[in-house]
């Protein structure tokens, strides 16, 4: 494998007897979550007999099988004679435009966040549109894309205790991460503004308005957007 990832890597651990986790890494990187998307393209043009799904991730890849036709040891060699063969390359990624307003009241954390790292409002807002996000995964919720690229000023732990009824749409950071919410729910995630992009599209024949591996640019916008309907997404 051409890579600059670990020599240690990959590594494999078996998911019950339904699947094997093929590790690349253990922190947030371009170049691990390229492997990571290497790996899932090469399993689609040249699959096992028995494969059923591959599900990408920050730093894995799940490899499903059903159990009557494969098992771990035969899984494990037919993806270590892949890792073996392929070049790692950084895929290309559709790049997104979202709309964000950081106005009060959809940031509510927005001037805890400054206070914490020593910015002004204004500096975090401005660090948040100047970062480079790429999505590197969905989980937790549906059309949540989990999205790697905070800028380290603006980086801070989650929250000690979630906060409750978050609505669809909220800007929200902790640590390198950062997503824009599709349904009210809770979150220990710092609340920085909100989006009016339809990032979840239940209707659509593709329900999920990003793809793993495009690119996010966050532009600013003002309250009267939050009226709209996120056509202004691309």
């Amino acid at each position: 494998m051409t890579s600059g990832t670990n020599e240690n890597y990959p590594r494999f651990r078996p998911v019950a007897d339904v699947g094997v986790m093929v590790e690349f890494g253990e922190t947030i990187s371009n170049e691990v979550h390229a492997a990571v998307l290497t790996l899932d393209k090469a399993l689609a043009a040249h699959p096992f007999d028995g494969f059923t799904e591959a599900v990408p991730a920050y730093c894995s890849l799940f490899v499903g099988y059903d159990p009557l036709l494969a098992e771990f040891t035969i899984v494990k060699d037919h993806v270590s004679a892949l890792v073996a063969l392929m070049s790692v390359s950084a895929p290309e990624g559709h790049l997104h435009e979202i709309p964000v307003c950081y106005d009060a009241p959809f940031g509510l954390d927005l001037a805890s966040v400054a206070e914490q790292v020593g910015l002004s409002a204004e500096g975090v807002i401005e660090a948040h549109l100047a970062g480079a996000y790429r999505v590197y995964m969905y989980g937790f919720a549906p059309g949540y894309a989990y999205l790697g690229g905070v800028p380290d000023r603006i980086q801070l732990p989650r929250k000690a205790s979630p906060v409750r009824d978050i609505p669809a749409g909220s800007v929200l950071i902790a640590g390198p991460q950062c997503l824009v919410t599709t349904i009210t729910m809770p979150t220990g995630w710092w609340i920085i503004g909100r989006s009016p992009a339809q990032i979840l599209r239940p209707r659509h024949e593709v329900p999920f308005l990003f793809e793993v591996g495009d690119k996010i640019k966050f532009y600013r916008v003002g309250a009267s957007h939050l009226a709209g309907d996120g056509e202004g997404a691309t």
